[in-house]
């Protein structure tokens, strides 16, 4: 694959990779330090930043807490996941995480943004004794995901599933029923499963949210819709959650390398805007 320095870019792939708008894939890659993004990307990043600074710190600290509440799962006896919105890859990945624990552990990814595919074989690195999968396919039609070959081949839905979540459903505006998504989700997942799940939200910087939706909007039609902790609370029911329920992601079960970042200063509500949590299907 082409380097993503845009003017080196095949105009045929170009125009497969959508590379004309910005994609939050590559806007969040752009924040966690990677090298998968284009100028579109950069300059949605930029804007973003300007309007909402804590972007950065959200995003590393969103990638920190999903590899503790990954663990966590794991921990717990969990060997079965599927993360959906998976993102470019960013090692430690998920499935690296887990295996470490559980080096016998199914992962499915799914996403929908054509560069995550090219890298999807990043994905692909299981251990021996476990396994991995990539799945193109779109949050907004979950069907298509829990019907999927990739899926039904690595996962027992009569077992425990890590069904992962972590920093998607902010790009699904309420006209897209995003409870209802959920619900269809984690409905056949057997009794013992986790929803692993964070969101983005203005609760702690309303007026700097309402800019950075509105620019994020402008730079490429980007859907986004930040939520409140009670909205986010909502999409946990049906589940009972686990201590300390929902809070800013360095508050949940924090290791030695959030609470030296906290010391410093760069982790505070408002510069981790998110609220995550992770609940057991009873």
């Amino acid at each position: 694959m082409a380097e993503p320095q845009d003017e080196n870019v095949d105009p045929q792939l170009f125009e497969q990779l959508k590379l004309d708008r910005p994609h939050t894939a590559r806007v969040y890659d752009y924040f966690l330090g990677g090298k998968d993004n284009f100028a579109i990307d950069r300059q949605a990043a930029e804007h973003l930043l300007q309007a909402f600074p804590g972007s950065r710190a959200t995003a590393v600290s969103n990638r920190m807490w999903m590899h503790r509440a990954a663990g966590y799962a794991a921990e717990q006896g969990i060997t079965q996941f599927l993360d959906i919105g998976t993102g470019i890859p960013t090692q430690p990945n998920l499935h690296e995480v887990v295996q470490e624990i559980t080096p016998s552990a199914h992962v499915v990814y799914a996403d929908n943004d054509p560069i995550v595919l090219t890298h999807a074989r990043a994905l692909l690195t299981s251990r021996p004794e476990g396994r991995t999968a990539y799945l193109d396919a779109d949050l907004t039609n979950p069907r298509t995901i829990l019907e999927s070959g990739e899926v039904n081949e690595l996962i027992d839905f009569g077992e425990p599933v890590a069904l992962s979540l972590v920093g998607v459903f902010h790009s699904l505006a309420d006209d897209l029923r995003p409870y209802e998504i959920l619900r269809q989700l984690v409905g056949p997942l057997a009794p013992g499963s986790m929803l692993i799940f964070s969101h983005a939200t203005g609760d702690f910087a309303p007026e700097m949210w309402d800019r950075a939706v509105k620019g994020f909007k402008s730079d490429g039609g980007i859907s986004a819709q930040v939520r409140s902790k009670e909205e986010v609370t909502r999409f946990f029911d049906g589940t009972e959650l686990v201590e300390p329920g929902v809070v800013t992601p360095f508050r949940w079960h924090p290791d030695a390398d959030t609470d030296r970042r906290v010391g410093r200063g760069e982790f505070t509500d408002i510069m981790c805007s998110l609220w995550v949590g992770v609940g057991r299907k009873p």
